[in-house]
């Protein structure tokens, strides 16, 4: 029977090149998105799978996802948002969404997930984290303290589920060209890629190799950990 994966976030962007790799590896992947209906839909039948709609800030809404496509032996948190600006300008509603969005959405899937991971004896589980969780970003604030505690989540809970021989690690993104960067000029763009050691922007498709590798059999003997994913980045 073909393995089945769950990627949040998977319309368009890192997750859709994520649920493509994943294809490619085997893995009956469902679509989960929130606003890209179309493209969503679009992706699932170049797949050959389905694309179920679920805003991954809402527990009863992940819960109907789950119902509806699961239960998933691979399930990767890649649904996020991004806020930029200084942290004094932020209203509480952007910052109870981004804390929503990008840290509970992760707490909602992984808690539907692991009853079937635990009862099966085995599994995977691998966040999308950022550069920034680890190093912090000025005028991103609030987005770096949730990609921080998604890597303290991952491994709080790859400790935990350890025992039932499920595998919980995050892949942490540098700079990546996708819709997040649509607001940044060319120039900031050449400053971003100047500032990794391999002089270049990362694609989405880089980032979903990470991800299938930590996915992937050749990854068994690791949890708990934070892959960085950021073409080493030197400032």
């Amino acid at each position: 029977m073909q393995k089945k994966a769950l990627v949040t976030g998977s319309s368009r962007g890192i997750g859709a090149e994520t649920a493509r790799a994943l294809s490619r590896a085997g893995w009956r992947v469902t679509i989960n998105y929130l606003e890209s209906r179309e493209k969503a839909e679009a992706l699932a039948a170049e797949l050959g799978t389905e694309a179920v709609r679920a805003d991954v800030a809402d527990s009863a809404q992940v819960c109907a996802m789950f119902d509806s496509a699961g239960p998933f032996e691979l399930l990767v948190c890649n649904a996020g948002i991004a806020w930029s600006g200084l942290l004094t300008d932020m209203s509480d509603a952007e910052w109870r969404r981004i804390v929503e969005v990008n840290l509970g959405g992760v707490f909602n899937c992984c808690r539907e997930a692991i009853p079937h991971m635990v009862h099966e004896k085995r599994g995977c589980i691998v966040c999308m984290s950022s550069i920034l969780g680890v190093r912090g970003g000025s005028c991103e604030t609030a987005y770096s303290a949730t990609k921080g505690g998604i890597i303290a989540f991952v491994k709080g809970l790859s400790k935990e589920l350890g025992p039932s021989g499920i595998r919980v690690n995050a892949v942490a993104p540098g700079s990546v060209d996708t819709d997040m960067l649509s607001c940044f000029s060319a120039e900031d763009k050449r400053a971003m890629a100047e500032a990794s050691a391999l002089c270049r922007i990362g694609t989405p498709r880089d980032i979903a190799g990470a991800v299938a590798f930590l996915a992937s059999d050749e990854a068994s003997f690791i949890t708990g950990q934070v892959l960085g994913a950021d073409g080493g980045m030197i400032i």
